[in-house]
């Protein structure tokens, strides 16, 4: 397949085939958002309801799960930042890839990317209007996942500005809550926290009731594939920084930070969670991780306010969500691998078509796992569950080529490096690999492995029909010209 040019974001690529519109996003995103949006974006409620399993699985040994995970998101990260720092656009990685390996790998992993995000929309509407449900009786879960996605909806049609305060103030909650539940555990690990009850706390924890690793070193493996999707949605700012004030500085201040902010955010919040109880405590089962640790130490309410925090990052994710998939989108129309209603935008740079059609779709999501949860949108959930795996993957391969690129036509955009180059690069493939092969001797993980595995080859035979046809009819014109001028 032939290789496309990247676009910016509201430019046209000069491909007849792509779109030619004077359409463009706005720059309406500011410097505070975009910090926001990247430090929120490695916070998901999976950190704060999903934990515990990891504990369970592999004890203390799962801070060495995390810090795997961890450092493969920065290696991705920092080969994102440096393709987006040289050319920050709305399609991130999938135009990238576009231009690297194909046009057959820019629509497939935008699209999969795209279906990934829709089939979030409608986990975390649920589990949000689960929630309020808990909160409000008097109105249904169904009724609460239609309130939320509604009023998320329209934040983001009125302005990409309004995504960007939203996510602000929620990624801001978020943050404020990791960084008090670290300091107040922290002093209570120390004795320093008055009115604290928790006499055992203390770093022997780590290695008490049967040691760091109590169930082997094959644990560590076992918690990577259980927190690893804690880490989606790290890319998130990538996307957006097309739409900020300055997205060469946005870009570059994202991927310097991301290493700092999953250390605090993941590593130091369950370091004071592995050190305020032992790990085997039936509490961290029975109410989860943070509301355990809370309760031990005596903090009125914990279960309350871990469910406030934990509304939060599902509203969140839900707005974020729907953005992503909203510029996906809005980047697939440009390049003309959706429809060309998705690359329109209103006066205030607003795609709306995009939006909607993401929303309707994320709808349909919802009304499956209300009327058939334990077929088709169990099948949606395992079909995407890999995907974003993949994309990882694929953002790997494009830098790899991309590199190449940006010195020979503009080196000077080359701002953010990717360390060890390709040395590193090629580590991370095969830890990501690694990763989706021992998925396979997991139950749940070899179903999301194979069932994504399937979805992507539909996609990616669409990708290599489409554009089989399209140089078919390249090449029908060609000749009807050629046999005109003859």
């Amino acid at each position: 397949m032939s290789a496309q040019p990247v676009t910016s974001v509201g430019t046209s690529s000069g491909d007849p085939g792509r779109n030619s519109s004077q359409d463009e996003l706005k720059a309406g995103l500011k410097n505070r958002h975009l910090s926001m949006i990247a430090i929120g974006g490695v916070i998901g409620a999976g950190l704060f309801v999903g934990s515990s399993a990891g504990i369970a699985k592999a004890g203390p040994g799962i801070l060495i799960s995390y810090a795997l995970v961890g450092a493969m998101v920065v290696f991705v990260m920092r080969m994102l930042g440096e393709m987006a720092a040289a050319n920050p656009t709305s399609g991130s990685f999938s135009a990238y890839a576009d231009r690297a390996l194909g046009r057959w790998a820019g629509f497939s992993i935008g699209w999969l990317y795209w279906f990934f995000w829709v089939v979030v929309l409608a986990v975390e509407a649920t589990a949000g209007a689960t929630i309020l449900e808990g909160w409000i009786p008097q109105v249904p879960q169904w009724g609460w996942a239609l309130i939320v996605m509604v009023v998320l909806t329209a934040t983001n049609l009125a302005s990409v500005a309004s995504y960007g305060e939203f996510e602000f103030w929620f990624a801001g909650i978020k943050v404020v809550a990791i960084g008090a539940f670290i300091v107040v555990g922290g002093l209570a690990v120390f004795g320093l926290l008055p009115g604290s009850d928790n006499e055992g706390a203390g770093l022997a924890h780590l290695t008490d009731h049967g040691g760091f690793l109590p169930h082997g070193p094959g644990a560590i493996l076992t918690g990577v594939l259980l927190v690893v999707f804690s880490f989606m949605g790290s890319e998130i700012v990538t996307l957006a920084a097309g739409e900020s004030e300055d997205p060469q500085r946005a870009v570059t201040k994202a991927t310097n930070s991301v290493i700092w902010r999953i250390g605090v955010f993941y590593l130091g919040s369950m370091l004071v969670v592995l050190t305020l109880l032992p790990w085997d405590a039936k509490s961290i089962q029975d109410q989860g991780s943070y509301v355990a640790a809370l309760d031990s130490i005596g903090i009125p309410h914990a279960a309350d306010v871990m469910d406030v925090i934990v509304l939060t990052a599902v509203l969140s994710c839900l707005n974020s969500g729907l953005y992503t998939a909203s510029r996906m989108a809005f980047s697939l129309g440009q390049r003309g691998d959706a429809p060309r209603a998705f690359a329109r935008t209103n006066a205030r740079g607003v795609p709306q078509a995009a939006i909607l059609g993401s929303v309707v779709f994320g709808f349909v999501a919802v009304f499956f796992n209300y009327k058939w949860p334990t077929t088709v949108f169990e099948f949606l959930l395992n079909s995407s569950g890999a995907v974003a795996l993949f994309v990882w993957l694929v953002i790997c391969f494009t830098q790899l080529r991309m590199r190449g690129i940006i010195l020979r036509e503009n080196p000077e955009k080359l701002i953010v490096r990717m360390w060890l180059f390709p040395y590193l690069t090629w580590l991370t493939i095969g830890m990501i690999s690694f990763v989706l092969v021992y998925m396979l001797t997991d139950e749940s993980g070899r179903k999301q492995v194979l069932l994504s595995m399937l979805v992507a080859v539909i996609v990616v035979a669409i990708a290599v029909v489409r554009d089989r046809l399209g140089m078919n009819r390249t090449a029908r014109v060609a000749l009807e010209t050629e046999s005109k001028d003859l």
